[in-house]
């Protein structure tokens, strides 16, 4: 345990995991990104706690084998020795699979360990959930992994036994910045880069280590936490006008293989609920970057949505459609009445005079823009006030709309005599 390096949020004194370590043992869920030390947390608990570990790897294991561990556990209970179920990608079981786990932890014949690199509070059953404490682990930090690289490298009997001038420093720094917080992929560079450098005869350099990695391994997961959190960050960064940021969690997404009509529409999307009518173009450029990607496909097809990524970040924003689509959705679920008003009905089929469709309707193209005739007619049902849905922000194009809106609600006042 000594040697464990990082997490120090959860092993330092008062923190969640030293109370486990000090003998409290109970269940819980190690979520975390790979290579952040999970397992080998898990072990060294086990260890620790002197509890017997049973490892179970939820990708090919179930309740079958499940049910033997059960045995083991309770036989074990008798000896008064506790059990610890060590589950690996916990999120791989089923809804089935996690409810027949559940009574055994529930009554303490087993005390599980989940590792999962998904997040747990939407794959793991809400009973079993509450049952567990749920620690994140973090990518390890630069620090970290130069510490990790430099024991491995020292080590005789777990390591390389060599000595710290057989890897140069700007190897170590392109092992840390490869491996982006994991020390497994750290590890398997430094490796590889060993096995080159023997050969050359000389210490480990720069070039041996991008000759053995080749090309950076983008942490991500299409259907994973890392994408739902990873459009999260370009949508904010895109919404709060930052292109640098924007085109930078772009370039992770695409580099990573993100489905690139997937970030297509989402900026569609942004288009319209965050820029809006403060600048109508953005739309055009949104739709027309989700169409270059159907039409030219990928690699190219990264320039269109870089072009609608920055175009976006750059323009002024509103999210004043937003709000009156809110609002108007609102005052529906209110009980607002939703009965077309006669006058606004639909006139053109015989019989429909007779029931009053159609009735005192102003064609608004007979009067003059300026004329309040044209606005004494209503639009909304009565029970629905005027003027409570658009409110249009003093951004970009939409402050002639603020402007405009302004004179004709003035104009619609004075037709019916009431003040502005």
């Amino acid at each position: 345990l000594d040697e464990f390096v990082g997490q120090r949020h959860l092993l330092a004194p008062g923190r969640p995991l030293s109370a486990a370590l000090a003998g409290q043992l109970g269940s819980l869920v190690r979520w975390g990104p790979p290579g952040s030390g999970k397992t080998t947390l898990a072990y060294l608990l086990a260890e620790q706690s002197g509890a017997a570990c049973h490892v179970m790897s939820a990708v090919s294991e179930g309740v079958p084998e499940l049910k033997r561990v059960v045995d083991e556990a309770r036989r074990a209970r008798e000896r008064g020795q506790r059990t610890m179920l060590v589950v690996d990608e916990v999120h791989r079981w089923s809804k089935t699979q996690q409810a027949a786990l559940l009574p055994h932890v529930e009554d303490g014949t087993l005390v599980l360990c989940g590792l999962t690199t998904e997040n747990p509070f939407f794959d793991l059953i809400a009973p079993l959930r509450s049952r567990l404490r749920i620690l994140r682990l973090e990518p390890l930090a630069r620090e970290d992994l130069r510490t990790i690289v430099l024991h491995a490298l020292a080590d005789g009997e777990r390591g390389l036994g060599l000595p710290r001038e057989a890897l140069a420093d700007e190897a170590l720094d392109a092992l840390v910045d490869i491996a982006g917080g994991d020390a497994r992929i750290a590890l398997n560079a430094l490796e590889a880069a060993a096995i080159l450098a023997r050969q050359d005869g000389g210490a480990i350099s720069a070039e041996h280590v991008f000759t053995a990695v080749q090309r950076r391994q983008v942490r991500y997961d299409q259907r994973g936490d890392d994408h739902y959190q990873t459009i999260s960050a370009f949508i904010k960064s895109v919404r709060g006008d930052d292109p640098d940021a924007g085109i930078f969690w772009l370039a992770k997404m695409l580099e990573a293989g993100e489905d690139p009509r997937f970030v297509a529409r989402r900026l569609v999307i942004l288009a319209s609920e965050d820029v809006g009518n403060a600048d109508p173009q953005a739309l055009l450029v949104a739709t027309a970057a989700a169409e270059a990607v159907e039409r030219v496909g990928m690699p190219e097809a990264m320039f269109a949505l870089g072009q609608a990524t920055l175009y976006l970040a750059m323009a002024p924003k509103s999210n004043a459609v937003k709000d009156a689509y809110g609002a108007a959705r609102a005052a529906i679920e209110r009980g607002a009445s939703l009965e077309v008003p006669l006058h606004l009905r639909n006139a053109s089929f015989g019989g429909a005079r007779a029931l009053g469709y159609g009735a005192g309707y102003a064609y608004s193209h007979e009067f003059d823009p300026e004329d309040p005739a044209r606005y004494h007619q209503r639009y909304l049902p009565e029970d629905v006030p005027e003027g409570a849905f658009y409110h249009p922000r003093d951004a970009g194009y939409e402050a002639e709309h603020a402007r405009r809106l302004k004179r004709l609600r003035e104009l619609r006042a004075k037709a019916r005599g009431l003040a502005p």
